[in-house]
């Protein structure tokens, strides 16, 4: 048992044999389906708290001839499957963490070296295990690989966590970044690597980088964040798994739901951040998991650096909305940004954003990650985000405590940040600046628009939300009418009937944009039930 070559399996043990182990080997299967066919290369990014380093030890652990895990993986799911005999513990396993390598490397003085460095780290083993065929002075681990092959037709599973490491970490090193590449086009791209690998299963949070419009490693199959394909279900935990351990520690799941959901791919509708689910249920309280990391000091750049308006995209999916992305631009790393998309992209990739695949759009995908986005807004070097935010509070306050003047005023601030005037010319511009500027509201509120009720369709509905004490927020719109036409309109086309069955506080809001005079006006009453 090596560190590198033929690891052992303690890490997948550990994990494994706690009460919490969501069991995901089924992902074995899949690996085992790739061997002995074409291309039977993986690349499987995702977000740091998702489990990939748990995904590639568990891979280790089923595959290296440097253990016995038939007892560690009875009783999961790969141990009923037909293929669970046919690679376990048979394989010689080339297991690389580029983060933990690169940290030793720096404590060594050989950062610099870090490709030649972790090459020579292996290729030490496997002279110790073939040392009549691999030359002492050898130091290019493709070549060696490929030597071991010619002479004994072995091939190798090779597994690297953290791929991605110096791309991201090393962004503005472009010739260790070029020597990176050659080193792993040098392991899987080409004859002699169509050889020597049996299996390569790669996973960090980026997805290969591409120079132009080419993959630096275009042999590879990619699952993503944008796309996860059939390995959708091992991006996270699904609804399944996390119903199962909401009942197995008495949790409530649909709280639960509305913190950790929100990742929804073609093949899975629901997927939950599996970190933050084990923090709530080892904390016993829902809250925002989401640790300090280079990703969080990447969020704060990414909003402070105006891309096609980038900050106006997050602010209107912080109020709920959707933004139209084309993620294709992207050039798979943290420094080639062109524009919003881009940014976007990387956001998705980061697991700040979740992508619908199918419709093209983008969104903030649950109550965790809205909380991180506004504190990196609040904490941002642009002001006006800040402002944004605090103009937000104060208008939910003020309509709160039925101050119609401050509301008109605070919804007047709002628009001058969010309306282009040219096109603020109608009740559908006045709803989109509504939604926007209320955007507070998403910690005590669902919203519903054009809601059926009585003998119309109500504009806006603010409901609360679950333990909520807040009152409804019933929202009429008019354009160049008067803010308490609004009020009767609600009154007289019964839209309460909407909520009849709530029997808490509603407030009635009419809101009223005067074209000639370019200003708001609100009117707010509370609604009073008939109680005959």
């Amino acid at each position: 048992m090596g560190k590198y070559v033929n690891p052992g399996n303690k890490a997948f043990a550990i994990v494994a044999g706690d009460d919490t182990y969501v069991d995901k080997t089924g992902l074995i299967e899949f690996t085992n389906n790739r061997i002995g066919r074409m291309r039977p290369l993986i690349c499987f990014s995702r977000p740091r708290r998702f489990g990939k380093s748990i995904a590639a030890h568990m891979l280790a652990a089923y595959y290296s001839k440097g253990c016995d895990s038939r007892e560690i993986f009875s009783g999961l799911k790969i141990a009923g499957l037909p293929t669970f005999e046919d690679e376990l513990n048979k394989n010689t396993v080339i297991f690389l963490d580029i983060q933990w390598l690169k940290s030793v490397a720096a404590d060594q003085g050989q950062m610099e070296q870090i490709v030649s460095f972790m090459q020579l780290q292996v290729i030490e083993e496997l002279l110790e295990i073939y040392p009549d065929i691999v030359d002492k002075d050898e130091k290019s681990l493709a070549n060696a690989l490929f030597t071991i092959n010619n002479a004994t037709d072995e091939q190798f599973i090779v597994i690297i966590d953290e791929w991605d490491c110096l791309f991201r970490e090393a962004k503005d090193n472009k010739s260790l970044q070029d020597e990176y590449v050659r080193f792993l086009r040098a392991m899987f791209k080409g004859v002699a690597s169509d050889a020597f690998i049996k299996l390569a299963y790669i996973t960090g949070i980026l997805p290969i980088k591409k120079y132009g419009t080419q993959s630096a490693l275009n042999n590879f199959r990619e699952y993503t964040m944008v796309s996860p394909g059939k390995l959708a279900e091992y991006v996270g935990f699904t609804e399944s798994e996390v119903q199962d351990l909401c009942e197995l520690y008495d949790m409530d799941f649909e709280e639960c739901k509305r913190w950790y959901d929100g990742y929804s791919f073609n093949h899975k509708q629901s997927v939950y951040s599996p970190n933050s689910v084990m923090n709530a249920i080892d904390s016993g309280e829902f809250g925002s998991y989401w640790t300090t990391t280079e990703t969080y000091e990447s969020l704060k750049f990414y909003i402070d650096t105006d891309f096609d308006d980038v900050r106006k995209k997050i602010l209107a999916m912080l109020s709920g909305e959707t933004v139209e992305i084309n993620p294709r631009t992207f050039q798979n790393d943290m420094k080639s940004m062109k524009n919003s998309d881009d940014v976007l992209t990387l956001l998705i990739h980061l697991g700040y954003l979740a992508f619908n695949n199918a419709e093209g759009f983008a969104y903030i995908p649950n109550e965790e990650v809205r909380r991180e986005f506004i504190t990196a807004t609040m904490n941002s070097s642009r002001e006006e985000l800040s402002r944004v935010i605090r103009n937000s509070d104060a208008l939910l306050k003020a309509t709160l405590r039925m101050d119609g003047d401050e509301v008109a005023q605070r919804i007047e601030m709002a628009h001058q940040y969010y309306a282009n005037a040219k096109f603020y010319n109608n009740e559908q511009a006045l709803r989109m600046v509504i939604m926007l500027a209320y955007v507070s509201r998403v910690d005590d509120y669902c919203d519903f628009q054009e809601l059926p009720s009585g003998k119309g369709y109500a504009d806006i509905l603010f409901f609360p939300k679950k333990n909520s004490r807040k009152p409804a927020l019933l929202i009429e719109l008019k354009w160049n009418h008067s803010s308490g036409g609004a009020i009767e309109q609600i009154k007289e086309n019964g839209y309460c009937d909407a909520i009849s069955g709530y029997g808490g506080d509603i407030l009635l809001v009419g809101i009223n944009y005067d074209e000639k005079e370019k200003k708001h006006s609100c009117q707010i009453e509370k609604f009073e039930y008939n109680r005959s």
